[in-house]
């Protein structure tokens, strides 16, 4: 007996959360989805190859390892989830075109190399290192670095070989990179060279890796969302003690002239949209993640009882500047967690 359809738009946030992913009964077929695969797969025909991956849904974005397709996460087949999403972490990943895009790009990366066997070249391990060595939970970018490819942010290319080689071919596939001139005085040209090379010897060719098998597919994860949203926030989320004292006393008054000031921790919460979205711009860093800052902040600034003690634009300018060094601090550190 087939399971009764749901209706997500009628359904309360508790009562999606409650819900099993399998549950869902969700499909690419008539949504945005199917029209920026059907682009992508114009780019990869627009370049000569025959290659297309498969495509479902799951729970995040991923290209398994020996199969050569693309996992897509389930809120980008529904606008309701997207919201749901947004509320859970304060971001869509994918959740625009042209974020889709890249990132669909940055995964046919993926699963060329798997189904072409790219890695096995020894040309492969001398331009982008040793396919082999572990993932990192976190790893160490350089900013400034010109070795690397730029296309997904938080210098994604740097986490791993593999991540390297699918930004490298995420921006050679893209229409109007202009990868020769916009990379022709860095070392990474060397990578898009390589991977230029790739595609024209398997231009036109069929794939030796065919497999159309769908790692962890929506309909068999029995996780609820709660359970879902809960482990991506321990993944994402930074646990922050109580480090900030003295900046934020520097920042704020708890001088008894202040007194009827508004409170610290009620301007930061009205600000703290601001603050996110400034910093994000500015680190690239996850939404989740920098709120995990503010609202450190926030509960400190009511527990040291502080107060506004400076005009309203300065106090935001500076806590924008507290916020960025915080969080660009775990960046430095090595502290910037995998994620793709």
């Amino acid at each position: 007996m087939a399971k009764k359809k749901l209706n997500l738009n009628s359904m309360t946030d508790d009562e999606l959360l409650d819900t099993r992913m399998c549950d869902l009964q969700l499909s690419i077929r008539d949504t945005p989805l199917e029209l920026r695969i059907d682009q992508l797969n114009e780019e990869l025909s627009h370049r000569g190859l025959k290659f297309r991956p498969h495509y479902w849904l799951s729970d995040d974005w991923f290209s398994p390892d020996g199969i050569p397709g693309i996992a897509i996460p389930f809120y980008l087949a529904h606008p309701r989830l997207m919201r749901l999403e947004r509320k859970q972490l304060l971001e869509v990943e994918g959740g625009t075109q042209q974020w889709c895009m890249k990132i669909l790009r940055h995964e046919a990366g993926h699963a060329i190399d798997t189904a072409f066997r790219l890695r096995r070249k020894p040309s492969y391990r001398k331009t982008f290192g040793k396919p082999s060595q572990p993932y990192p939970e976190f790893y160490h970018p350089q900013p400034s670095s010109r070795d690397f490819v730029l296309h997904l942010e938080m210098w994604y290319a740097q986490a791993h070989p593999l991540e390297d080689f699918a930004e490298t071919f995420a921006v050679w596939l893209r229409p109007g990179s202009r990868w020769r001139t916009r990379y022709r005085s860095w070392p990474a040209i060397e990578k898009l060279e390589t991977v230029d090379s790739y595609m024209k010897s398997i231009n036109g060719t069929k794939p030796p890796v065919s497999c159309r098998a769908k790692t962890d597919p929506l309909s068999r994860i029995r996780k609820t969302l709660r359970t879902h949203y809960q482990r991506k926030r321990e993944h994402y989320g930074v646990d922050f003690p109580s480090i900030y004292d003295n900046d934020l006393r520097r920042l704020f008054s708890s001088d008894p002239v202040h007194k009827r000031n508004p409170t610290a921790a009620a301007f930061l919460g009205r600000v703290r949209g601001e603050l996110r979205r400034s910093v994000a711009r500015w680190t690239g860093e996850y939404s989740y993640t920098i709120d995990q800052v503010v609202q450190e902040m926030i509960e400190r600034c009511r527990e040291l009882k502080l107060r506004l003690g400076t005009a309203p634009e300065e106090a935001k300018r500076d806590a924008m500047i507290l916020v960025a060094v915080r969080t660009t601090s775990f960046l430095h550190e090595g502290r910037h967690r995998f994620a793709i």
